[in-house]
């Protein structure tokens, strides 16, 4: 048997912690139903994509004062 490859970029990485991390909160929390994980991930996801699109129009990078 195979093993799934997969090559994550930098900003993937960072989106794929902050989701896990907001997953496992709904887990704590029990507001995870059995038999519907899938649709919390994708949830935890736009959170996290959301938090990070509110974070960089809100907050000038370093790299950004050029």
């Amino acid at each position: 048997m195979s093993k799934p490859y997969i090559t994550l970029q930098p900003s993937e990485q960072t989106i794929v912690g902050a989701a896990a991390t907001i997953y496992s909160g709904y887990l704590v929390s029990g507001r995870v139903p059995e038999g519907s994980e899938s649709d919390w991930l994708k949830r935890s996801i736009q959170d996290a994509i959301r938090i990070a699109r509110l974070t960089d129009d809100n907050v000038q990078a370093d790299s950004e004062l050029t």
